[in-house]
């Protein structure tokens, strides 16, 4: 996208609130919140006092400017109302908690993008409780060990994103470790372009990847996963219980897969998540993939109008001090 791209107003969003919440309550007041990179997020504020969460995708609002994507690929672009709406419902089906779907609507009828509305969780996200009251982040912490024990319970009959294999759809490639490996082959080839530190190591790079997925033997068990899941992914209710937002990506995979990312996203508070019996050939590999994609994905993303590239230089740079890190201690 280009100079082009506009947020939504009240005027564009009337509609959508009173298809979703009624005719006898008026849309006072819209805030796009931040941190949304594959679809808009509106805060919508009521004459009584109420508010609600619209989620509109459409190609103003993501800055990946990803096009179609491949639904085979549970690494594919994850955005969209049927994504989401599949997510939602298997969280729903094993008592994971989210926010609560009022209306969606795929029909473009009240604005010109697919959009859904749930409820505005008033508790605020988990990263901003465990900054602010360090001294009830144990709690919090055993709450989401508890949903993530209640999610990681459920396994599916294949890999792949929910909204495919709960349809009877089936993934490519075959196995979770062969996505991983090919997936961080083509960052670290995006990335080399990018950036000369990782252009000057690029073929150790994609030697260690190759040697590390050589390690890993095959398993055909796929866990329910979120697949990116942080604390800025977790919103609490008022009384404190954890609900996953930014589910379009829910898949069934590895697990390792989901470890590594909670431990990169939840640093000291990781302790609180951890699980016996992991397989530490995977841990290896997705560790070092995890970074690498967070190195190429950050630097592709600023090439175009994202409207805050510091904090994407920022990831980037960090991943990168991580990789080198990693490369240097598998030799």
């Amino acid at each position: 996208m280009t100079a082009t791209r506009r947020t939504l107003t009240r005027t564009d969003l009337a509609p959508l609130a009173r298809a979703a919440l009624g005719p006898g309550r008026a849309l006072t007041g819209v805030e796009r919140l931040r941190g949304g990179t594959k679809k808009g997020v509106y805060r919508l504020a009521l004459d009584d006092g109420s508010t609600a969460i619209a989620y509109v995708w459409s190609a103003d609002e993501d800055f990946w400017d990803a096009g179609p994507s491949d639904p085979r690929d549970p690494f594919s672009h994850g955005t969209g109302l049927g994504l989401f709406t599949a997510a939602h419902d298997r969280l729903v089906a094993v008592g994971v908690r989210t926010p609560r779907l009022l209306y969606a609507d795929a029909t473009h009828r009240h604005l010109p993008a697919d959009a859904a509305v749930v409820e505005d969780m008033s508790g605020g996200s988990l990263e901003d409780a465990l900054a602010r009251e360090p001294d009830q982040a144990p709690r919090a912490m055993e709450r989401m060990a508890e949903l993530l024990a209640t999610l990681h319970a459920r396994t599916g009959p294949r890999l792949g994103k929910v909204a495919l294999v709960d349809n009877g759809g089936s993934s490519r490639p075959a196995s979770c470790e062969q996505r991983v490996t090919e997936g961080a082959l083509r960052c670290i080839a995006e990335a080399a372009r990018r950036e000369p530190r990782v252009a000057a190591v690029r073929r150790e790079l994609e030697e260690t990847v190759l040697a590390l997925a050589a390690e890993v033997r095959p398993r055909d068990q796929h866990t329910l996963i979120h697949g990116e899941l942080g604390p800025d992914h977790v919103l609490l209710t008022p009384d404190g219980q954890p609900a996953l937002i930014d589910i379009e990506g829910l898949m069934y995979f590895d697990l390792e897969h989901e470890h590594v990312f909670l431990r990169l996203r939840f640093g000291p508070h990781y302790d609180a998540l951890r699980v016996p019996g992991l397989d530490e050939a995977r841990l290896r590999l997705y560790r070092l993939s995890m970074h690498i994609g967070l190195v190429s994905g950050p630097l592709t993303l600023i090439e175009g109008d994202f409207p805050h590239p510091e904090r994407m230089r920022e990831i980037a740079e960090h991943n990168l001090r991580e990789t080198l890190s990693l490369l240097r201690s598998a030799f």
